[in-house]
């Protein structure tokens, strides 16, 4: 792997654990370091940072704040 490669990994620990956890991006990457942006992306996905994954962590979060609310509504209107 190219010294500037490694040293771009080095200073991103995410993309680092990444590429322990998935040995194929190291081949890909030793062979074509161009490919570091795709395993960039590739690293959003594994880890669910994307945009689309963000947006279903905040709407999991409403959905049950809202569930939580309509719960304590129907245990006060018990009493």
């Amino acid at each position: 792997m190219r010294k500037d490669v490694y040293n771009y990994l080095e200073q991103n620990k995410e993309l680092h654990s990444f590429l322990r956890e998935q040995p194929v991006w190291y081949r890909k990457i030793s062979r074509d370091p161009t490919q570091i942006q795709a395993m960039e992306i590739a690293a959003l996905h594994y880890y669910k940072k994307t945009i689309p994954h963000r947006v279903e962590k905040i709407s999991y979060g409403v959905q049950m704040a809202s569930m939580m609310f309509s719960m304590f509504q129907s245990m006060n209107n018990q009493s």
